[in-house]
This record gives structure tokens, sequence and C-alpha cells, in this order.
């Protein structure tokens, strides 16, 4: 029995681990975080994400690599033989993961509202450097990794810690590479960029010029972008896996 319950346990994380990269938590040609980081995210021991890492690296959805700047890396395709484990973690997951899309968007809508009526001018600079910052990233991982640190930058000019801490230990169930968000696979994510950029702009404008319920309502529908990365792809992972099935 417990050597079935450990199979079903590292069956579990690989196709946590599968779905992170489906999504563009982790992009094509990005490194995974360190076994030790992961184990934590995951809820896991390392013994299992490190034979889940196994089970990824001989599906081909992980490289290894060798030497000072070697690690473990996130495949630049993403294999047809990884589609069911996508399309049954969505099924069992989908319900919950609607709900914390939900409690996500309430909450940035909340911290995005007190940003507006808080941020001081050290915030309002740090805000437009940061926004620049993003939009003159590089697409994929440079563009994510910014993407993160402005919205760390309207989070911290809301000057409340409870809400912060209670944002950030949710989006590490959201995201296994929160604060960053999901970022589409290679059909969306430059699409997404596009949207995610004008939405900035309008954000950071409404929060400088002092506009609480234009900046929450902004918020508010800017992380819907979770959940519609999600139902992409987890529709993709649904044709996918039919396909595969016939």
């Amino acid at each position: 029995m417990a050597e079935t319950d450990d199979a079903s346990l590292v069956e579990r994380v690989t196709e946590r681990l599968i779905t992170a990269v489906a999504v563009g938590e982790f992009l094509p040609g990005t490194r995974l975080p360190a076994e030790r980081d992961l184990s934590p995210l995951l809820g896991v021991g390392r013994t299992t994400v490190r034979a889940a890492l196994d089970d990824l690296s001989a599906r081909g959805l992980i490289e290894r690599r060798r030497g000072r700047s070697g690690g473990t890396f996130v495949a630049e395709q993403w294999p047809d033989s990884v589609v069911v484990g996508v399309d049954r973690w969505f099924e069992q997951r989908w319900s919950d993961l609607v709900d914390a899309c939900t409690a996500s968007s309430m909450l940035h809508a909340s911290l995005a509202r007190l940003a507006a009526e808080r941020r001081t001018d050290a915030d309002i600079a740090i805000l437009r450097e940061r926004l620049g910052a993003f939009h003159a990233a590089d697409s994929g991982d440079p563009k994510q990794r910014a993407d993160s640190l402005l919205h760390l930058s309207i989070i911290d000019a809301a000057h409340n810690t409870a809400l912060r801490d209670i944002l950030l230990d949710h989006e590490r169930h959201l995201s296994l590479s929160a604060p960053a968000h999901p970022w589409g696979d290679r059909e969306s994510h430059r699409r997404m960029e596009s949207r995610a950029a004008r939405e900035h702009d309008a954000i950071v404008h409404a929060i400088v010029t002092a506009a609480p319920d234009e900046a929450a309502e902004l918020a508010r529908r800017h992380v819907q972008i979770d959940l519609e990365l999600f139902a992409e792809a987890r529709a993709f992972a649904r044709r996918r896996a039919a396909a595969a099935r016939d």
C-alpha cells in the first residue's frame, strides 16, 4: 500500500509540474527552482520532487545540464505525451482554481485601491520606473519577471502589510513561481504581454492620479488574465488529450 501511495504522490506532483509548464508558470528555456526550493512549494519531500523530475526528464519536458551554469531547464517544446496529465489535473482542480483566481482578483483590487489612496512620491517614482522596465523587457521570462516587480510595487504602495502577506501567501497556491503570474504558452504569451502592457499603464495612471475606484476595478479585471490563461490551457489539453486517446 505504501508503495502505491508513494507512486500516486509522485504522479500528482508530476502532473502539477507539467501544468506549471503548460500555463507558463515556468517558461520554455527557463531554469526550474532547485529541488530544495520546489519541495516546500509542492508540499512534499525532496525524494518525491526528485522522482517527479526524473519522470519529466524521461518524458522530454525538462533538460538537465551540468556545469557552472547547469541546472534543470524547461524544454523548448511541450511534448504530446504530457497532455493527458494536464487534462486530468485541470479536471480535478478546476472549481478550486476558479475560486482561487476570484479571490486573487479581489485582493489585488483592494491593494490597488489602497495604493491610489496612500501612495507617496517615492512610491510613484518606483511605479513609473518599474512600468518603464516592463515595457523595455524582452518577451518571455524577462517580461514575466518585470511584471512581478511591477505588481510588487503596486502592492507595496498600498502600505498594508497584512493584506500584502495574505495575497502573496494565497498566490503561491496558484503559481509555483509566485509572485510571478502564469504567462501562457508560446501561442498566447505575446498577446497577453501586449494586453498586460495596456492594462499596466491604466492601473499605474489611476494610482498616480489618486483614483481609487478606477484603480480597484482595473486591477480586478487585469488579474482575470490568470483565469483566462488557465482556461485556454485546459481547453488545449482537453483537445490534445482527446486526440491522443483516439
